[in-house]
């Protein structure tokens, strides 16, 4: 590297003759040169620049910082030290560039080093809160600062150029389902759970779809990983156990739950069909596990032994989970069409405490009396 200078000057007079030198392998795509580079994390703060936030969007060519998530970003920096994974940042210089191969033959002019003005903006095309995570995280961590990360150069052809390639990083981005993010998740001790009911506990094993966080109409599962984590994650909030009590806490839980709903043991025994039971009840849906996780909460929060509220989840065998049966609009179903929004997931969960002799909270109530005024 060049120089580490602390911020952009004022004048590019003031940096006539000094360049930056990063080490670069050059490519081409669309006719055009760019290059791949690696560049220690003390230095992105300090070359690399965000659009100004007061711009209109027309004249930006990035979309304002979302301050709300670089906490996450920079704990996941900052506790995992040893095996965090970022990805390259894309980024457009704005003034001189100038590639210097290592060699003359054909391999050897790929790679070299490319000088870059001092006088030059680096603008971020893809990765500006990966960049402000970073920032903040070298103010926690600053031995940080001699790790790198990988960067692509292209040259600035201006907003236009920047703003379409904006666009264009953007267009076939797609967040990856919630279940494949569930299920490959060694970090979370929830998602760990998650996968071990999945896989081991009598009521989920080989009825639940590990990858896609929807069901097909054709479908053999009865639910999804993604439903599965975030009903255990509910069962299990605020509760100070250990990951194998929780583990165990949440099996024991869940087959309570299955034996006081006959559906799932009759797909399992093939009497019935999962499509017909996810197209008839809404027991195997996300919003009622979900829900049954929270009243489970309640339970668990009450005792951790399974032989006081056993007794108590019997009384589930009473609920009629028929998407026939009309409590359920207005509560889990808006026009006969699942609702997963929150004030009806307080609403599925209402009606299961009720049948449970279980007491609401004040949200809880407040929810219920908009509702029962015809509010909701």
């Amino acid at each position: 590297m060049g120089s580490s200078v602390a911020s952009q000057p004022a004048e590019p007079a003031t940096s006539a003759g000094f360049e930056y030198v990063f080490p670069a392998i050059r490519g081409i795509q669309a006719r055009r040169e760019f290059y791949v580079s690696m560049c220690p994390l003390r230095l992105i703060p300090k070359i690399f620049l965000f659009d100004e936030d007061e711009l209109v969007p027309e004249v930006r060519a990035q979309r304002i910082l979302n301050k709300g998530r670089l906490p996450a970003l920079t704990r996941y920096i900052i506790d995992n030290p040893n095996d965090y994974v970022f990805s390259a940042l894309t980024a457009s210089i704005d003034g001189d560039i100038r590639f210097e191969s290592i060699a003359n033959s054909e391999s050897g002019t790929r790679a070299g080093q490319i000088r870059i003005s001092m006088a030059a903006r680096f603008l971020i095309n893809d990765g500006q809160h990966r960049r402000a995570a970073i920032e903040q995280a070298l103010k926690e961590n600053p031995e940080l600062g001699e790790e790198t990360i990988a960067v692509v150069f292209f040259h600035d052809s201006g907003l236009a150029r920047c703003q379409q390639m904006f666009a264009d990083l953007n267009r076939h981005a797609v967040r990856p389902p919630r279940s494949i993010g569930v299920l490959y998740d060694h970090r979370d001790d929830q998602a760990t759970t998650a996968r071990l009911l999945a896989i081991r506990a009598p009521v989920f094993k080989g009825f639940v779809e590990m990858e896609k966080s929807t069901l097909s109409q054709r479908s053999r599962k009865l639910f999804t990983l993604s439903s599965v984590y975030y009903a255990t994650r509910a069962l299990l909030q605020g509760l100070e156990t250990t990951k194998e009590q929780s583990q165990l806490l949440a099996e024991a839980y869940w087959t309570a739950v299955d034996a006081a709903i006959p559906e799932w043991k009759l797909v399992r025994s093939r009497e019935l069909s999962a499509p017909e039971v996810r197209r008839d009840y809404l027991h195997s849906h996300g919003i009622a596990l979900h829900a049954l996780g929270r009243v489970g909460n309640s339970l668990l929060r009450m005792s951790l032994a399974p032989q006081t509220w056993t007794p108590t989840l019997k009384r589930l065998s009473m609920v009629d989970w028929s998407r026939a049966n009309v409590d359920w609009e207005g509560r889990a179903l808006i026009g006969g069409r699942v609702s997963k929004s929150h004030q009806n997931l307080t609403l599925t969960a209402n009606y299961l405490r009720k049948h449970l002799n279980l007491e609401l909270s004040h949200e809880e109530q407040r929810v219920e009396d908009a509702y029962l005024r015809g509010e909701s």
